[in-house]
Formats: structure tokens, sequence, C-alpha cells
């Protein structure tokens, strides 16, 4: 038999491609946090439609009144709004730093925290850490090593 050598891949081209694809996948992704935001914009409004109008109260039986409960969930919506904010533009800012090669331990961190975001964010957060822990990823964040034109 013929045992042939396996290919040989310029790794520094497949790295480039794999850094490349992260940061799409992070702008895509913080896309997705914005789109977020806008639904629950939506759903505050339809919320507070709802809890404005007395006529759905005139038979309620006990229970806190429909202004209380729209301030608790005012908090709850400003809260979910900051989460969502924050993490579009963190993810922004983690793809700019993966398309300059820089900031390495910056999209580590991010690629954790989308762990939590199941499961778009978790596989996002996983693909980005195996990329940025290859030895050869880390000595082109070294070098400083810009993409291939």
């Amino acid at each position: 038999m013929n045992d042939l050598p396996p290919l040989m891949r310029d790794q520094r081209k497949s790295d480039a491609d794999h850094l490349q694809l992260l940061a799409i996948f992070h702008f895509v992704f913080a896309g997705l946090a914005f789109v977020g935001l806008g639904f629950l914009c939506l759903h505050h409004a339809v919320v507070r439609h709802f809890l404005g109008h007395p006529e759905f109260w005139r038979n309620q039986q006990g229970g806190p009144p429909p202004e209380q409960i729209l301030a608790w969930l005012n908090w709850f919506y400003l809260g979910f709004g900051v989460l969502f904010v924050t993490g579009g533009l963190l993810n922004v800012i983690s793809g700019l730093c993966l398309r300059r090669r820089a900031g390495r331990l910056f999209s580590l961190v991010i690629a954790g925290l989308n762990c939590i975001q199941i499961p778009f964010g978790t596989a996002l957060g996983v693909f980005t850490i195996i990329v940025l822990l290859r030895d050869s990823v880390r000595e082109a964040y070294a070098a400083g090593a810009t993409p291939p034109a």
C-alpha cells in the first residue's frame, strides 16, 4: 500500500479563517442581542397596555394592584435591557478584537460569558475558547499578526 502523509495545511491560514469566522459570529450574536432588546421593548409595551387599562382589572380578587405589578416588572425590564445592551456591546468589541488580533484575554472572558447563553452563546463561546487556546493563535496574537489580505 502507498502510505501518503496527510495533506499539510498552512496553520496560519486556517487560524486566520477561524478568527475571521468567529469575529463575524460575534457580530451576529451582538445583533441577536439587540433584536432581543427590541422584543423586550415590545413585551413591555404590551404588558403596560394591559396593566394600564382598569377594565381588565375590574373583577380582581385580592393581590397587588396593577400599578405595583408594573413597578416590579419595570425593574425586570430594566435589568434585562441592561444585560442585552451590555452583552451586545461586549460582543461587538470582542469581534473587533478578533479581527485585529488584539485583546485575546478579553475575547476569552467574553467567550466564557457567552457560554451562559444557551444554545447559541454556548456554541460561540466554546468554539471561541477552543480557537483562542491554540498555540498557533497565541503566537499570532503575541506577534501582533494582522489578518492576511
